[in-house]
């Protein structure tokens, strides 16, 4: 899992102390955007990343990047872009905004995890930058069932299909920092190393957020009972997710916890689409 931090770019000393002691929602949305998005919220050295702060404010931060490639969606389809060319160039907006950072943990991931045959092999392809079969495939596959699940929400309306994906993704991002907290690290550097344990209260108190925003974005149109079974795939896909992850490398990395947000994308996407057509 990739981010715009570096270490040249992070304060140090009594910076942090003094950052600390003034912690406020503000700060934690603008730590998660600089982490998670390439939107130019903040001037001058970023902050520190700390995970927990990070999960706090979690639901807000994806809110605020799923907007712009839902508004693309929405005034596309509206203006009389066909469904499935406004979905596109949705998700093209998204993976600049978010510097495909789920696309690039997906692909990483499916090579990691299935492409060698020890855990050193598999932690040393998950590091390398280069895709193979498993990675390029899943990639694919990642990005077209998304395509197709916005446009097939798109033909019958644009403004649904743009709520929905918001909800999706806040679900998703949220939930997908479960594995930190299931998991140890599987390496003592990356990004899932450098910013810190996750706090369990500081986890359920984002879900909490996550859920609420969720179903007041997509309950209406998906109805309560496919977002209740939603919640119970989220909890299915976690589970297995973290067992794979366990047995391969017994731990998680960066690119894991991302390869999970996409997986739980796509299986919110699915119990969406059986709600809007029951």
């Amino acid at each position: 899992m990739s981010n715009n931090f570096s270490h040249n770019d992070v304060p140090h000393g009594n910076d942090n102390k003094e950052n600390s002691t003034k912690r406020n929602l503000l700060s934690d949305i603008i730590m998660g955007l600089q982490f998670y998005s390439r939107l130019p919220v903040a001037k001058g050295k970023h902050e520190t990343p700390n995970l927990s702060n990070i999960a706090l404010a979690l639901p807000f931060t994806s809110f605020i990047i799923g907007v712009f490639p839902a508004l693309i969606l929405a005034i596309g389809v509206t203006i009389g872009l066909p469904p499935l060319f406004g979905a596109s160039l949705a998700i093209a907006t998204w993976v600049l905004i978010t510097g495909a950072m789920a696309e690039d943990a997906i692909a990483d991931s499916s090579d990691g995890l299935f492409g060698g045959q020890t855990k050193e092999k598999r932690l040393e392809i998950l590091k390398d930058p280069r895709h193979g079969t498993y990675g390029v495939s899943a990639l694919v596959i990642y990005i077209a069932l998304r395509i197709f699940a916005l446009a097939a929400i798109a033909t019958h309306s644009a403004l649904i299909a743009a709520l929905v994906w918001i909800a999706a993704t806040i679900l998703a991002r949220s939930s997908a920092l479960w594995l930190t907290i299931k998991l140890p690290s599987a390496r003592s550097s990356g990004a899932s190393a450098s910013i810190g344990q996750l706090k369990k209260s500081a986890f359920f108190i984002g879900m909490a957020f996550a859920i609420l925003i969720a179903f007041v974005l997509s309950t209406p149109f998906v109805g309560l009972i496919s977002f209740i079974a939603t919640i119970a795939v989220i909890i299915i896909i976690s589970f297995f997710w973290a067992r794979l992850c366990q047995q391969k490398i017994n731990g998680q990395t960066g690119d894991l916890i991302g390869g999970l947000q996409a997986l739980l994308e796509v299986g919110i996407f699915t119990m969406f689409l059986i709600g809007l057509n029951l």
